[in-house]
């Protein structure tokens, strides 16, 4: 689990192991994870791209970037939050995620990035 707020946005991330979706025998490993975004500051602001930088136990990265998270571009009231649920493939058993949502203040027109914090990608049993 992550959990970091920027400038007044709050993210908390869990992941969680697809066996069901998983062959570890063929190097392949699937990752559910929740993201939770929270508008905790005192003016509306609206998610408009992420990136994502996804790295396997062996240190291979790969970067995903894109407009908004799961085809939509939330805007959030103060006091308002928007949460969805995406997947991750990954070629080892342990991996990490992190990142940033590209974030707009429509007030202001003013934009920032709003860190994603560091959270574990694991097969229960694989990291001590």
């Amino acid at each position: 689990m992550s959990d970091t707020t920027t400038r007044g946005i709050r993210i908390v991330a869990r992941s969680e192991y697809q066996p069901e979706r998983s062959a570890p025998a063929e190097g392949h490993y699937f990752f559910s994870y929740r993201i939770r975004i929270e508008n905790r500051g005192e003016s509306a602001a609206q998610l408009l791209s992420r990136l994502w930088i996804i790295t396997d136990d062996c240190g291979e990265e790969t970067r995903v970037e894109g407009p908004g998270v799961v085809g939509e571009t939330p805007l959030l009231e103060p006091g308002q939050s928007f949460e969805y649920q995406s997947f991750c493939p990954l070629g080892t058993a342990v991996g990490t995620m992190e990142g940033h949502y590209g974030m707009l203040l429509p007030a202001t027109g003013e934009r920032f990035e709003a860190r994603i914090a560091p959270f574990t990608l694991a097969v229960p049993g694989a990291v001590n």
